[in-house]
Formats: C-alpha cells, structure tokens, sequence
C-alpha cells in the first residue's frame, strides 16, 4: 500500500500528514471536524492557546464518540429518519413497477 503527503490546515496551522490514497477522504473529513471543533471552541469560550484549545476539542470529540458506542450498544444510532424515507422511496418505486405489469 502506497503513502502520500497531503497539507492540511487546523486552527490556521498547516500540517503535512501521511495517508494511503485509500484513507485520505476520511483523514479530510476528520482534519475538517477537528478544525472545526477547535475554531467553536475559540469563539465560544475564554481558552487561548493552541494546546488547550487543542485538549477542550479533544474532549469534546471524545465525549461525542462515547455517547455514540454508548447508543450503538443500545441499538440507537440508526438514523431512523433516513431509513423510513429510503423505504418509501422503495415501496414507490415497487408499486410503479407492480402497477406497469398489472396494466399488461
């Protein structure tokens, strides 16, 4: 498996990360929560300094990923929402196909 260097930016700083190709979308997508989480963090509260900033984002990250285990082990984290309106979607598609071979 092959590594590249890719440079991101966190909180205004640049980083030179290595990932496979295969990795690098969720490496951005994990770099843009990070920033993300640590720019709230800074308009929103009296912490200054990088490192504590980096540390209040840290816990913040770590809080939301173990209230996520904890609802996956209670059988919560499917998005229900999601799951109803793909299913009416199929039941659509379904009956448009059901109603063409039943004209026939």
């Amino acid at each position: 498996m092959s590594t590249k260097q890719i440079e991101v930016s966190i909180l205004g700083q640049f980083y030179r990360l290595a990932c496979s190709p295969e990795t690098e979308t969720a490496l951005l997508e994990a770099v843009a929560r990070v920033d993300a989480e640590m720019t709230k963090i800074r308009a929103n509260s009296s912490v200054r300094g990088q490192d504590r900033i980096a540390v209040m984002a840290a816990l913040s990250l770590a809080s939301e990923l173990l209230r996520l285990q904890a609802s996956v082990r209670h059988g919560e984290s499917f998005p229900a929402e999601e799951i109803r309106r793909t299913m009416h979607q199929m039941n659509e598609q379904l009956g448009t196909v059901i109603q063409q071979y039943s004209v026939q």
